[in-house]
């Protein structure tokens, strides 16, 4: 048997313990070590792989783009525990809310300020559970309706900037982009930073968010006992409105502005953020010491569990990486009928596919160094590429019935709402994902348009 072949057998192994409910981080190290021994064994891998793992890890201690995630997932999270999001939802409701289908709207721009401010697909679609789902019943929504939207508005936090996921794409792909132009023979390689992930996610991003509320806005006119208006609810004055809506607006605009303009890095901006959030929310008295300690206490424990994740991946990586998996994925690729249409088809596919066991930081660590430099090789845009992988993956985490988004929402809802509510709930949704990824393939520059422009 041919060697390589071990490295995907490896793989499906990583996919299988993970199913069985095994931590993400040990299980890619595990699996990787366990390989690696059993290769040096019998001959079929060179320990000297491993012996780079030690700079591996001190290039990402030192990496200045990574310390945007804690800093980022800090600010979320204050946001979150300070209850400026509750301030937001309530407002925006009784701006809307007595309008045929406006609590679902209110619903759909909140989510879409708190995707820009958390970036956090779980944080977002458990809030927005806690927060709005039982006003939305209360009110005669139809079930169906009533989660599907938060469900997708919570995955809005893989796209809308700045998130997360696209902090970790945007270095992974710099990465994969230099090493695929150093293949090519391009000694002076361009760049792609996460600033230019978020700048190429704002078109898509926002025209997303004008479909979500066009079908809203449909429902609502076609079927209005779907979505009635809020009769109980008080009229809320511009004072009241701009309140609770200007502070988390003015903090996003900030962050994401300093990034576009070029004043600040993605790091710098996340600093900025972060302590905005803190001081926003001593300012409206929403945050004492307790609540900052729930506050420091969870950044730290979800950025341990990604950068554990990290080296995890890294290990996992160099192992496959020995055994000869890289070559054995270039070749497939390179062979396939189709060119870079059907390679990336292809990837699109799995990466959609993985995203119903793993989620989006295991695959950017995991996958995406592995086909990254080579669709790049291929000469795919990396800009298009990071966009495309964080709408499959928003999609993947949509698609019943392993999507995780569904998982999040099932655990907050009450029991008076059916899973298959959340099931038939979220396909309109998909449909809508479906057409905007089609769109994005098929017209390359709703990515790559904005950036082109800014970076010159």
């Amino acid at each position: 048997m041919d060697i390589s072949y071990i490295s995907v057998l490896m793989f499906a192994i990583v996919c299988l313990v993970l199913m069985l409910g095994y931590p993400v981080a040990f299980t890619l190290a595990g699996t990787a070590l366990a390989f690696a021994c059993g290769g040096v064994l019998f001959g079929h891998f060179d320990p000297s792989f491993l012996a780079a793992l030690p700079g591996r890890l001190y290039g990402t201690m030192t990496n200045t783009t990574l310390m945007a995630v804690p800093l980022f997932i800090l600010m979320g999270i204050i946001l979150e525990k300070s209850r400026i999001a509750e301030e937001l939802l309530s407002s925006m409701a009784k701006a809307f809310g007595r309008l045929h289908g406006g609590l679902g709207l209110s619903v759909i721009l909140v989510g879409m300020l708190l995707a820009a401010s958390t970036g956090i697909v779980g944080a977002t679609v458990v809030t927005m559970g806690l927060l709005s789902l039982p006003s939305m019943l209360q009110r005669g929504y139809h079930p169906s309706l009533a989660t599907g939207t938060i469900c997708a508005t919570g995955t809005l936090g893989q796209i809308i900037p700045p998130s997360i996921a696209l902090v970790l794409l945007g270095d992974i792909l710099s990465t994969a982009y230099q090493s695929a132009q150093l293949k090519m023979g391009v000694f002076n390689p361009k760049t792609v930073s996460v600033g230019d992930l978020f700048v190429g996610a704002l078109i898509p991003g926002l025209l997303l968010v004008t479909l979500y509320a066009s079908y809203m806005v449909y429902i609502a006119l076609r079927h209005p006992q779907y979505a009635p208006p809020a009769t109980d609810l008080d009229k809320v004055t511009a004072r009241e409105l701009l309140a609770g809506l200007l502070p988390p607006i003015l903090l996003i605009v900030v962050v994401l502005g300093s990034i576009l303009t070029g004043a600040a890095t993605p790091t710098e901006a996340a600093g900025v953020g972060a302590a905005g959030a803190l001081l926003l929310a001593v300012a409206k008295g929403s945050m004492d010491w307790s609540r900052l300690h729930e506050a420091v206490l969870s950044a730290t424990q979800i950025t341990c569990m990604v950068f554990m994740i990290l080296i995890g991946a890294a290990v996992f990586s160099l192992v496959f990486r020995g055994f000869g998996g890289e070559e054995l994925i270039h070749g497939f690729f390179t062979d396939m009928p189709g060119g870079v249409f059907g390679a990336t088809l292809v990837v699109m596919l799995v990466i959609f596919l993985l995203g119903f066991i793993l989620d989006f930081i295991e695959i950017t660590f995991v996958v995406v160094p592995i086909v990254g430099p080579i669709l790049l090789t291929m000469g795919v845009d990396p800009i298009w590429l990071g966009i495309m992988i964080a709408l499959n993956l928003q999609t993947s985490f949509l698609t019943p019935p392993f999507g995780f988004a569904l998982f999040y929402l099932r655990g907050v809802a009450p029991s008076s709402v059916a899973t298959s509510d959340i099931y038939r709930g979220v396909i309109p949704f998909i449909v809508i994902q479906l057409i905007m990824l089609t769109a994005l393939a098929m017209l390359p520059e709703l990515a790559t348009w904005l950036p082109s422009k800014l970076g010159n």
